[in-house]
């Protein structure tokens, strides 16, 4: 018999994508979050909806810059993902803090993160949502892949410090290729 879930709780059922952490630029300083609310809106050239609130720290940077990169980090940095999302880059230098290293982007003013396996250079390509819901699409323009990590995991969160890992791949029938 189905009850009655909390509103509040409907995200935990929906959440998707695996967390990443999203690095933006200004004024000469690199900031990093984390963040998991995000989902791909097209496929070329890819898009991306995300959502930064404009309490983070990021926010400011983001509409002002228009640009960005996601790195999308495994298993093993899971604790580090964590504690970036844990705390506010308005008072912590989160690179440091955290023992992650900044490594040059080829088209946009932020780094990419050099311990993820994969980092998405973008550009906000329609901010006609973020005032309204904090909605950035992005533009992917650049991709880059880590082949010395093989298969990695990502971890996904559900809300209250839970998260599962990717778990079993399973191939069914498709068309799409």
């Amino acid at each position: 018999m189905m009850k009655d879930l909390p509103l509040s709780k409907v995200y935990q059922l929906l959440e998707p994508g695996p967390v990443v952490l999203l690095t933006t630029a200004r004024k000469g300083r690199a900031n990093i979050m984390t963040m998991s609310w995000h989902m791909m809106v097209e496929f070329e050239p890819p898009l991306i909806a995300c959502v930064v609130s404009n309490r983070n720290h990021s926010f400011a940077a983001l509409q002002a810059t228009k640009e960005c990169v996601i790195a999308i980090p495994a298993l093993k940095l899971a604790p580090r993902v964590v504690e970036v999302g844990n705390c506010s880059g308005r008072n912590v230098e989160k690179f440091s803090k955290f023992g992650l290293t900044p490594a040059p982007a080829k088209l946009v003013a932020p780094p990419l993160v050099a311990e993820c396996f994969a980092n998405l250079e973008c550009k906000v390509a329609d901010p006609g949502f973020v005032n309204k819901h904090g909605i950035f699409i992005l533009e992917v323009l650049k991709a880059w892949i880590d082949p010395a990590q093989k298969n990695p995991k990502t971890i996904h969160h559900h809300g209250y410090g839970r998260f599962t890992v990717d778990g079993k791949m399973i191939k069914l029938k498709s068309k799409m290729r």
